[in-house]
């Protein structure tokens, strides 16, 4: 009964937070005021909307403005003034984005019998889920120091998805890898890959390890705070990887007692071979509040 309440909970917030969507299509959504709802920072909150809806939240968003622009155009308003009611700076960008997403002009739209397109909003419901088992530990650790190199991260997260495997790309063909891995390194002695975002004004993806060695190839250092860890292995892609985070967030953190905790994000890679991987995805965590 315990686990299942929190679920409700859960499923209760998301609700709340896609009327708050709902509301404000025609004003401005703050990310912020939706991560509050679930207790978590907007990045969480913008990797566990996507985990469930296999869609961006600015994609959701962006299909929800021009689902309701459609029928504004039919109902005869001028495109310009539809542009600005959805947030568009111009009539223009308003026509290129409502082709792209219905595969007509606004124009085109206005003629009798056309085919349209529309994306609802969508609803959360309690469902079962968890057939497959997950394999994790409960660790506490220390502050401990990396050294790496980083790139800024978008706080749109769909835009990162190109620019982070690139990144790693980079690290392997100009020798970054190779002088991490030369490097004297702690207990966690693999590659780490470590998304430091959450409440940090600036968001930071950092290919690192554990290592004080900071000056030898003048690696940035960054220092992961004392936290309680949920890990969780795996084996595979680069991609199950990516199932296994979405499992963690929708699946187990639920259910868990647990809420987000203060320290970045971290994969850890044990054998980091792409196609057969050796890996495990450390969640910062702390006990949830009564």
């Amino acid at each position: 009964m315990i686990r299942e309440e929190i679920n409700l909970d859960w499923v209760k917030q998301l609700n709340i937070a896609i009327r708050y969507i709902e509301d404000h299509l025609t004003g401005t959504i703050e990310y912020d005021e939706l991560a509050k709802m679930l207790c978590c920072s907007t990045y969480q909150f913008q990797r566990m909307f996507a985990f469930m809806n296999n869609v961006p939240l600015s994609e959701y968003i962006r299909r929800r403005k021009l689902s309701l622009a459609v029928a504004d155009i039919q109902k005869g308003e001028r495109v310009i003034d539809v542009a600005l009611k959805y947030g568009y700076s111009s009539p223009t960008a308003f026509s290129r984005a409502f082709q792209c997403l219905h595969g007509i002009t606004p124009s085109e739209a206005r003629k009798k019998g056309t085919l349209l397109k529309t994306y609802p909003p969508i609803s959360f419901k309690l469902t079962i889920t968890g057939t497959e088992e997950l394999t994790y530990r409960i660790e506490e650790r220390s502050a401990f120091e990396v050294a790496g190199v980083s790139m800024l991260l978008d706080k749109s997260l769909e835009k990162n998805f190109c620019t982070v495997p690139q990144f790693w790309d980079n690290a392997v063909q100009d020798g970054t890898l190779a002088k991490l891995n030369s490097l004297d390194k702690g207990e966690v002695c693999d590659l780490l890959g470590i998304s430091v975002c959450g409440d940090y004004e600036t968001w930071k993806y950092y290919i690192a390890v554990a290592t004080s060695e900071t000056a030898k190839f003048e690696f940035e250092k960054l220092i992961i705070p004392a936290s309680k860890w949920a890990i969780f292995s795996g084996k595979g892609t680069n991609v199950s990887l990516q199932d296994l985070e979405r499992r963690v967030i929708t699946e187990w953190l639920p259910f868990s007692g647990f809420e987000y905790g203060n320290a970045p994000d971290i994969e850890r890679y044990i054998q980091a071979d792409p196609e057969n991987a050796e890996y495990e995805y450390w969640l910062s965590i702390r006990n949830e509040k009564k």
